[in-house]
C-alpha cells in the first residue's frame, strides 16, 4: 500500500491580503482562492457592486473597500486604516486595470493618461504603501497581474501594452529593493482570459474562436493550448507566488497564456 504524503503547506492560512480590482474577473478569483486558503481578504475595487457581492458570498473574513487606486492619497489612507482596524497586511495583489484600444494616432491624451494612472501609477501607489509597512516588519509578498502584452507588441493596444511593460519593470525594481527585507515581489502575465475585459473586445459570438486561432493580418499568434484561460487559472499562479511554495522566487514574471507568447 502506497504511503500518503501530505502536500507541502502553503503557509497562507491566517494571513491578511489586500487585493485590488477584486470586483470581478481575475481579482474576484484571487480573493476566492485566498479565502479557500484561510486568508483574510480586503477586496478593493472602484465599483462597489462586485466587491459587496463578494463579501456576501465569502462572509465576514472578507471586507469590501471602494477605492480608486489612481489616487495615491486615498490608497495610503486605505492601507493605514486596514492596518489599524484589521492588522498588518501580509500579502498584496494588484489586479486593478483598464484597457484602451485604438491606433496610436487615434489615441487621445486623456485616454493614454488614464490607462497609466490605473495600470502603472495605481500599482506604484499600492506597492509603495504596502512596502512602507512591510519593510520594518521584514516580511511580506506582493504580486501584480500584468499581461503578456508587456513583452509582445499588440496592434491597437499601445497604451495598455506600454503601461503593463512599465509595471513589469517596476515590480522587478521593487523586488530588488525589498529583497534584503525578506519581501518578495513578482508578476503574473496572463494572456487572453475569459473576463469582461476580454469579452468586451468581441464583435460577436465567434470572438473566442478568433482569439484562439490568432490574427495573422495583425501579426497576432493564436493560443497553442487551444483555449482561453479561466480567471481561476490565473489566480492559481498568483496564489502560488504568494505562498511559501514560492519562497525563493522574486522579481519573476510568470507568463500564463497557453503558449500564446511563444515562451517570451
Amino acid at each position: 500500500m502506497r504511503e500518503t504524503v501530505d502536500p507541502r503547506p502553503s503557509g497562507l492560512a491566517g494571513k491578511l491580503a489586500f487585493v485590488t480590482g477584486a470586483g470581478r474577473g481575475i481579482g474576484a478569483a484571487v480573493a476566492r482562492e485566498l479565502r479557500a486558503e484561510g486568508v483574510r481578504v480586503v477586496a478593493a475595487d472602484i465599483e462597489a457592486d462586485g466587491i459587496e457581492a463578494l463579501a456576501r458570498e465569502l462572509g465576514p473574513s472578507l471586507r469590501a473597500l471602494t477605492l480608486d487606486v489612481s489616487d495615491g492619497a486615498a490608497v495610503e489612507d486605505a492601507v493605514a486604516a486596514i492596518e489599524q482596524d484589521w492588522g498588518p497586511i501580509d500579502l498584496g495583489v494588484n489586479v486593478a486595470g483598464i484597457l484602451a484600444t485604438g491606433s496610436v494616432i487615434e489615441t487621445g491624451e486623456a485616454a493614454w493618461r488614464r490607462v497609466f494612472e490605473v495600470n502603472t501609477h495605481g500599482v506604484f501607489h499600492v506597492a509603495r504603501a504596502l512596502a512602507r509597512r512591510m519593510t520594518p516588519r521584514g516580511r511580506g509578498a506582493m504580486v501584480t497581474v500584468g499581461s503578456n502584452a508587456a513583452s509582445v507588441p499588440r496592434h491597437g493596444m499601445a497604451a495598455y501594452a506600454a503601461s503593463k511593460a512599465a509595471t513589469s519593470m517596476f515590480m522587478r525594481c521593487l523586488g530588488l529593493e525589498l529583497a534584503p527585507f525578506g519581501i518578495r515581489c513578482n508578476t503574473v502575465a496572463p494572456g487572453s482570459t475569459l473576463t469582461p475585459m476580454q469579452t468586451g473586445m468581441w464583435a460577436d459570438e465567434n470572438g473566442a474562436q478568433r482569439v484562439i486561432a490568432g490574427s495573422p493580418e495583425i501579426y497576432k499568434t493564436g493560443i497553442p493550448l487551444g483555449k482561453l484561460a479561466a480567471p481561476e487559472e490565473i489566480a492559481d499562479a498568483v496564489v502560488f507566488l504568494l505562498s511559501d511554495r514560492a519562497s525563493h522566487i522574486t522579481m519573476a514574471n510568470l507568463t500564463v497564456d497557453g503558449g500564446a507568447a511563444l515562451c517570451i
